[in-house]
Order: C-alpha cells, then structure tokens, then sequence
C-alpha cells in the first residue's frame, strides 16, 4: 500500500465514509488537511464566519437529512469557539463528527501558540473524543468517530489531530469496522416489555402517548410506526418540543405540544392520563413541572435507546432500551397478532374536548400592532399555499415558543431547534446547513431581535454560496423571554432585557447582498410575507411585533401542570425563591 500523509489519509477517510459537505475554517494547525481538501472537489467545503456557526450548520445539516454533520476547524480558540455547538448536539442527540487540529505532539503542554487541552475541554460535552498520535491510527479512528456517532443515541464526537499526524505518512486502506469491547448499543429490545407495554396499552381507559426527539433521531420509519400505532389504538398523542412533525399536527389524535409552553388539552392528558407510553423522549423539567406532582395516577413505560435517560428523572413501570422503530415494529407486530382492538376511549376524547374547548392558544388581535401569533400563523399559511418542502429553524425566545404553538408540521425533520442548551445563535446558521442539504426546499429561520445578531455574521456565508436561507425576524426590542420572565417573576423590573441600539436589519442584510423587508403594521403582513418567499436569493425580513406580548399558555416554574397560566390575568404576584430557582 502506498503511503500518504495523515491528512490525505483523513480526506480518503471522509469521501470512504460519503461525506459530501464539510463546514469549517481554517488556521494554522489544519493547514495540511486544508491543503488535502484542495485537490479533492467531490467534498464540498464551507467557509463559515464563526466556528460556533460550523457546528450549527452542521447540526441544520443533520438534522434535516439525516447524514452526520462534519466540522472542521483549528486549534485553540478554533476548538473552543466550537464547544457551544458541540454541547448543543449533545443535548439534542445530534450525529455531528468535529476534527480540530493541535499543535505538534512535541508542544502538547507546553502552552504553544494556539494550544488548547481541547480533549479536556470537551471531554463532558461530546459523546466520545480521540486524540490521534499517530498517523497509523487515524483511518480506524474517522471510521470509528463515524460509527459511535451515528449509532446508538446519536450525539458528537471530537477527534483532536495534532499538526505533525497530520504530516507524517502511514499506509491507508479502509479498515474494517471492529466490534467495540464496550461500545455496543442495544437497539432491539426485550420481548417481556414489549409484551407488557402491549397489554397495558390494550386494557388503558385514559392512554397517551409521549412523543419526543428520539422518535425522529430514529429514522423515517419510527414516526410511520407511531403514526401506525396510534391509529391502531385510538390514543392521544402529544409531543415535546424536540418530537414535533414525528406525529402530524394536521393529525385526529393531535394535542399539540406539551410542557412549560404546550396546550392546556395536552398538559391535562398528561395529568389525567391512566397510561403514559413515553417514546424517545425524557422526562425534562419543562416538561414535568413539579414532579411530585407530575401525571400522579399513571402507569409508564418509557422506550429509549439511553438506557441512562430511563428512571433518571421520572420511575416508569416498564423499561424498554431499544431503537424506537424497532420496539415500535414490535408492539405493532405484538397487537395485531393478539388481535387487540381499537378501545373504546369516547369517554376520554371528551374530557379531551372539554380541554380544547379552553382554546389554550388564542389570543387577543390587535388592529394597530402585530400580533407575533398573528405573524406566525399567516407564516404557516403562505408556506403551506406554495405546495413546497418547507424547513423551519428557530433561534431561541419567545419567537421559539410562538413557532412550536402556531406552525404546523406534518413531517419529521421539518423543525429544527435548539432545545436542551436553548442556544441563542443556533437557528440562523441551522438554516443555512439544512439549506445546503435541501436546496431545492424553502428554508426559513424565525428569529427574536436579540438572539440573530448572536452569529448574524453568517449572513456572508449564506451570500458566498447563493443560498436562498430566509430570516424571519419578530422584532419586539426586547430579549422577550427575558423580559416576560422579569415582568412575571420580578415585579417588571427589566434588568437590561431591552434591546438598545439596535441595527437597522434591512440595511444591514442589503450590505451583504440580501434582499431586505421591514413590515411595520397589520396590513402589510400578508404582502410583506408574500415578497419573501416570491422572492429567489436570500431574504431578511424585519416584521415589528407587539413588544410587551407575552406567550401563553405557561407552566410557571416550580408548578404542576393544573397550574397552568392561560393569560396575564391570571399571574398573581411574584414568584417564591425556590421557584425563581427553577427559571
């Protein structure tokens, strides 16, 4: 075999594996593999502006096709400016591979020029991390990096290359995939729980299902198979903020969703139900709220790949450690063959519609400001009347919430969000990632005044490659969750929650070669809409909302879901300490 140099070894790697696009910047210690990639076109590279922008580029990538995200920066502040998006893929079980140079196994702590103990440093934020000290090993490594991040819950793995790997030569050939001594998920599961999650289902007067994140990190087929049971069974189901399009909101057993912000038909299902099938999900605060008060009078199954997720938060009755779509194939295969029947829950969807008729997500229209409900839904409306894929990513705020609430997403890998760190600066390069997997989709990022100018230099990048990403931004002044959390909780004193010098959007996205719009008033809401989707290339819009509007429904910190807030009529006073804790 025919040496080659670490870096040519790691490019063979990449195009083995079908890697298609790499985003990434380059410094001094990844020059080598910067200089591999130059005579390798089939892998496609993309200058990002900010390496926290490459892995959120690369999470939108993921997440909307399926494929691990590939980052590749440099040492140093190159490694550590991307520890945001690597923790954020952890959280949210993102497939996401980062190769960071080092500088030279000589000056590993030394403190050289660019030196960081990225291994260290990422060692309790990825799922896995290598450092590579010989050229000889890095073929098995890539391919290995490839595998743990993928398989099992998918998540980010970190592989630190120092300088002189990267130059030194060593044999390639595509190694075969070893069985890991300790690495070995299980994905199908154990027949006495599917068994037993069977039977409860069948014999369940008040069943629900709840649906998160893992059902969509499984595959396409795990959310027809949810779809399969539900219509088996005739049980409600629901769905966190991670989970939304694995079951449709256009569906007959929709609630919406559940949690801090979900529907007041959703959180009481929960509470009242007799059955809880919890499927890739995992009993998060916002969802439970106060735990002792949490669905008190329920059975659980709970149906995971993370077998650490199961009773961390939340004692279920049945453990199932398995990929979702595998389990589910099995209750499904399990219930017909039994023969099990739809069961009569008529008296259960009542009590359900007496919960809906709340109209938990209305709200009070304005004729003089737009409302940011009124913005969203008529969003949704335009998107659906152009018959096109549509890919919706969000920053995080209250324009996340209203999005979640009022866009309706009928297919998995439509909603891409930043859930379990809530990254600020997340949803705009998303959208340019998923955006460079689906080009032939409508990509738009909703956006809060603050949380866009967190990596709104990527506005250079989407412009380079002649992305048409479109940013729809509610501009209310405000960090508005910060500042209904102040009103709510600290008698409205808003401690530096207004947003102060703002920049002027639309000028600002026409300096980088962006079509821009300002929408100022209820009447020009639809046409402004219209404008950005008929328009090709790349748009920000700039629509000014209601600025004291806040999102309701809303589990206040440290309550049950009987606690829920339906309107401000209904906050009374300030919060407790403990609760303010919870915030």
């Amino acid at each position: 075999m025919a040496e080659k140099s670490g870096a040519d070894i790691l490019v063979e790697c990449l195009i083995d594996l079908g890697v298609e696009v790499v985003f990434g910047y380059p410094g001094g210690a990844v020059l080598p593999i910067y200089d591999a990639l130059y005579n390798h076109p089939t892998i496609k590279h993309v200058l990002v502006r900010h390496e926290q922008g490459a892995t959120h580029m690369a999470e939108g990538y993921a997440r909307s096709t399926g494929k691990p995200g590939v980052v590749l920066v440099t040492s140093g502040p190159g490694a550590t400016n991307a520890v945001t998006g690597i923790t954020d893929a952890l959280m949210d079980s993102i497939p996401m591979v980062v190769i960071t140079g080092q500088v030279p196994t000589q000056l590993i702590g030394t403190d050289a020029f660019q030196e960081a103990d990225t291994i260290g440093i990422t060692r309790h934020c990825s799922k896995h991390n290598y450092l590579v000290k010989t050229p000889g090993k890095l073929a098995e490594v890539i391919h290995e990096a490839f595998h743990i991040a993928t398989t099992g819950r998918p998540g980010p793995v970190v592989v630190d290359i120092p300088k002189n790997v990267q130059i030194a030569t060593a044999p390639y050939a595509k190694p075969e995939l070893k069985v890991h001594a300790s690495y070995r998920p299980q994905t199908k599961a154990d027949a006495a729980g599917i068994d037993a999650a069977v039977e409860m289902l069948a014999a369940a007067e008040r069943p629900v299902f709840y649906t998160g994140g893992g059902v969509i990190n499984s595959g396409p087929q795990a959310s027809a198979l949810l779809r399969e049971l539900a219509a088996l069974t005739g049980a409600p189901v629901t769905s966190t903020l991670m989970g939304l399009g694995a079951y449709p909101a256009s569906g007959d057993a929709w609630l919406g969703m559940l949690g801090m912000h979900g529907t007041f038909e959703a959180n009481w299902a929960m509470n009242q139900a007799d059955l809880i099938l919890c499927i890739g999900a995992r009993f998060d605060d916002r969802v439970t709220g106060r735990l002792d008060a949490f669905a008190p009078n329920s059975r659980k199954v709970h149906i995971d790949i993370d077998r650490s997720s199961i009773n961390k938060i939340v004692d279920v009755d049945v453990p199932i450690v398995a990929d979702i779509a595998s389990a589910l194939d099995d209750m499904i295969a399990l219930w017909k063959q039994r023969n099990h029947q739809k069961a009569d829950l008529t008296q259960w969807w009542a009590r359900i519609a007496g919960w809906r008729a709340r109209k938990s997500l209305d709200y009070a229209e304005n004729s003089i400001e737009i409302m940011p409900q009124r913005a969203i839904a008529d969003l949704y409306a335009a998107t659906k009347a152009t018959g096109k894929d549509v890919i919706i990513t969000t920053e995080v705020g209250q324009h996340q919430m209203w999005a979640a609430q009022h866009f309706g997403f009928d297919a998995p890998n439509k909603w891409l969000t930043s859930g379990g760190l809530g990254t600020m600066g997340y949803g705009f390069p998303a959208a340019i990632g998923a955006q460079m997997g689906n080009p032939d989709s409508i990509t738009i990022c909703i956006a809060g005044d603050a949380s866009i100018q967190m990596n709104i230099q990527e506005l250079g990048t989407a412009s380079q490659y002649r992305l048409p990403v479109k940013i729809f931004i509610l501009n209310n002044e405000y960090m508005g969750m910060v500042r209904q959390w102040q009103e709510l909780t600290y008698e409205s004193r808003y401690s530096n929650s207004y947003s102060d010098s703002l920049p002027d959007f639309v000028k600002l996205g026409e300096a980088y070669g962006w079509t821009g719009i300002r929408i100022e008033g209820p009447q020009e809401l639809e046409a402004g809409i219209r404008q950005m989707l008929e328009t090709d290339g790349p748009v920000i819009v700039d629509c000014r909302v209601a600025k004291m509007s806040n999102c309701f429904p809303m589990i206040p910190s440290g309550a049950s879901h009987t606690d829920m807030l339906l309107d401000p009529s209904q906050v009374k006073g300030s919060m407790t300490d403990e609760a303010k804790a919870l915030v």
